[in-house]
């Protein structure tokens, strides 16, 4: 047996044993003995290679037996992505919040303990989302299944964020995003994205509007709509309206102007016919406007999230969204 034998204990990617000596060879978990001994044979042994090395170690990590009987090559750049990718994933277990994970921070930082044999940020930058997308709750399958209660419905500033929930529908909203709506609500931009929506759900919808002090869009409602149903649209618009009106002291919101690149006659007739729009127009000459708002930042979201996302991930990115927002206010 060899002197001086360096063992780092790591994980395969389905999350079984993984023994890396002397940062050359790799080996799997093969069994455990009665005495509680493991046995790990080489990463080569189910290959054409067939190498017969392995090492068992007592219950402590302690070696009691290893066998160098390697007949390939070491290839140390492979070691190194797996140490790399199991002291990346210690790290992100250690944060109990995924999106306060930041994945290049907790690369540089690895990258700096393992030293030059550290692999390239892009190599294994999959593995590393991969293991941020487990840190959230199992992802929802259907409407359904979506809680009434949960900690990822807290804002930044520990507010409430969902508002409304039925069988056919989900509205966010934080008491900043209200206080939006409600003071600035004489230009509402809605519009609905179908890529950013979860697998399960029809359309991610958002309304946006325009704060003339400070030169800026702001989002202030975000929904995941079930189905394009009349009543649904209706439901959202009331329960969007209805929450703004909590931060109005005075007068409350009757009507509001909505812009929109639907055409006007048919989102009425089958979205809407129950509903109170003054005005339904893309443009209506306001100056600012160059581009449809809520498409834009749809766009953006687009740009974001790979196409349908997991629920908790949206949630998560839209609440950062809204912080940034409230933060820029």
């Amino acid at each position: 047996m060899e002197d001086n034998i360096e063992i780092e204990i790591s994980e395969t990617n389905r999350g079984n044993e993984h023994i890396i000596i002397n940062k050359k060879h790799k080996f799997n978990f093969s069994f455990q003995r009665k005495d509680k001994s493991k046995i790990y044979r080489c990463t080569e042994y189910m290959t054409l290679n067939k190498c017969k090395s392995l090492i068992i170690l007592n219950d402590k990590k302690e070696v009691l037996k290893y066998e160098s009987l390697h007949n390939h090559l070491e290839i140390e750049i492979d070691v190194s992505i797996s140490v790399a990718k199991h002291k990346i994933k210690e790290e992100i277990k250690k944060n109990s919040i995924p999106m306060d994970i930041k994945p290049k921070h907790i690369f540089n930082a690895v990258s700096q303990e393992m030293g030059l044999i550290c692999p390239e940020y892009s190599t294994i930058r999959s593995q590393i989302i991969r293991n941020i997308n487990k840190q959230f709750p199992p992802n929802i399958k259907s409407f359904d299944d979506i809680p009434i209660e949960s900690k990822y419905y807290k804002t930044k500033r520990n507010e409430n964020f969902m508002i409304f929930k039925n069988t056919d529908l989900i509205i966010f909203q934080s008491p900043f995003q209200a206080y939006i709506f409600s003071n600035y609500h004489k230009n509402i931009f809605a519009d609905g994205t179908f890529y950013a929506a979860p697998k399960f759900s029809y359309q991610l919808f958002i309304t946006r509007t325009y704060v003339g002090e400070f030169n800026v869009f702001c989002t202030t409602s975000i929904s995941i709509l079930k189905n394009k149903k009349q009543s649904t649209y209706e439901t959202l618009f009331k329960e969007i309206k209805k929450n703004a009106n909590k931060f109005r002291s005075n007068t409350l919101i009757t009507t509001i102007n909505f812009h929109c690149d639907f055409e006007q006659e048919y989102f009425n007739k089958n979205y809407l016919l129950k509903y109170n729009v003054n005005n339904w127009n893309y443009y209506e000459n306001i100056e600012h406007l160059k581009n449809n708002a809520s498409e834009s930042y749809n766009s953006y979201l687009n740009n974001i999230f790979p196409n349908k996302p997991l629920f908790y991930k949206l949630i998560d990115i839209l609440k950062e969204e809204e912080n940034l927002s409230y933060n820029d206010y």
